[in-house]
């Protein structure tokens, strides 16, 4: 997908927000959702991915229908007039602005309220249900995943869903946490930031444990004739976590920001946020390096950075 570049609207790897950290931070309500420029290729994509491969990138449990229902209607409510240039209401409901028409949706998804909700905004939506077990993914339109396979997750208590992640398996305190946390969420929501490295700009970017297990394992460049600048994209990822008012469930929202690395280089601050991102690199053990997939390419990333910081 060609999106036109811009300078980064979120830099977490400037040492604010560090991986393999919790950092919940409170969050303003009029900042819930995110819209810029880029609104309208999302919407395309994720219209393609659902015409394409709806049993990837959707999934419900019966019995999620009305809190499906009630995000829709959240977002019904907040759209229109949090961003009435992009969004404005209808006999019809909500329409985007400049959205071309489409063809219809794959049978199942055409009256999931979930899917409707994820054709308006660029984020992805996951509900998470509260059983015996914890905090469970029960229902979610994940179309752009950072390295994880919704339908492997579908089902899954959040210490299960987070096994992979290097500290956070089952039985650890950061596990342990995350549930409290959940519990404890009521009208305030809140906001985390997460960040990768990907060799292209592709906004679906999966990966299944087995291709985790792989990657680990035999550690392949991302870019193996060297030029990191060419390659190298920044993925940031925006994640909000809200409590519904009704449901009782958790709504997780999911933003994608794509920059390709070189943009880092025409920022006012380069020399700070290069030197910042090139500390955070250093600082991960090779679990932590595994899991990132960045085990061979650090050292050349830190390069890079520091290069660029002149």
């Amino acid at each position: 997908m060609n999106l036109v570049e811009t300078l980064p609207t979120h830099t977490p790897y400037d040492g604010s927000s560090k991986l393999f950290n919790i950092g919940l931070k409170p969050l303003d309500p009029a900042n819930w959702i995110e819209v810029d420029g880029h609104l309208l290729p999302y919407l395309a994509e994720k219209r393609r991915l659902y015409g394409e491969i709806p049993e990837r990138v959707f999934v419900e449990e019966a019995g999620t229908r009305d809190a499906q229902q009630e995000v829709l209607d959240l977002l019904g409510a907040f759209l229109p007039e949090r961003f009435a240039h992009t969004h404005r209401r209808t006999d019809a409901g909500i329409e985007v602005v400049g959205a071309a028409s489409h063809p219809a949706l794959p049978a199942g998804l055409a009256d999931a309220p979930l899917v409707a909700a994820s054709l308006l905004v660029q984020e992805d939506l996951i509900l998470m249900r509260r059983d015996d077990s914890g905090w469970r993914l029960a229902a979610g339109s994940l179309c752009f995943p950072s390295s994880w396979s919704l339908t492997e997750k579908f089902g899954k208590p959040l210490q299960q869903i987070h096994e992979p992640v290097p500290g956070f398996g089952p039985g650890t305190r950061p596990a342990a946490l995350i549930n409290r946390m959940f519990d404890g969420l009521q009208g305030q929501a809140v906001e985390r930031f997460n960040w990768s490295i990907q060799a292209d700009n592709a906004l679906y970017h999966p990966l299944s444990n087995v291709e985790r297990i792989d990657r680990a394992t035999n550690r392949p460049s991302r870019f193996p004739d060297g030029d990191v600048e060419a390659h190298a994209f920044i993925r940031v990822e925006r994640q909000t976590l809200r409590k519904l008012p009704s449901s009782r469930d958790i709504l997780f929202t999911i933003r994608i920001h794509l920059d390709p690395l070189a943009v880092l280089a025409r920022h006012p601050d380069r020399a700070t946020l290069a030197m910042s991102f090139a500390a955070q690199l250093e600082a991960l053990d090779l679990d932590q390096l595994d899991y990132k997939g960045l085990t061979s390419d650090r050292d050349r990333l830190i390069e890079r950075l520091k290069t660029m910081a002149g």
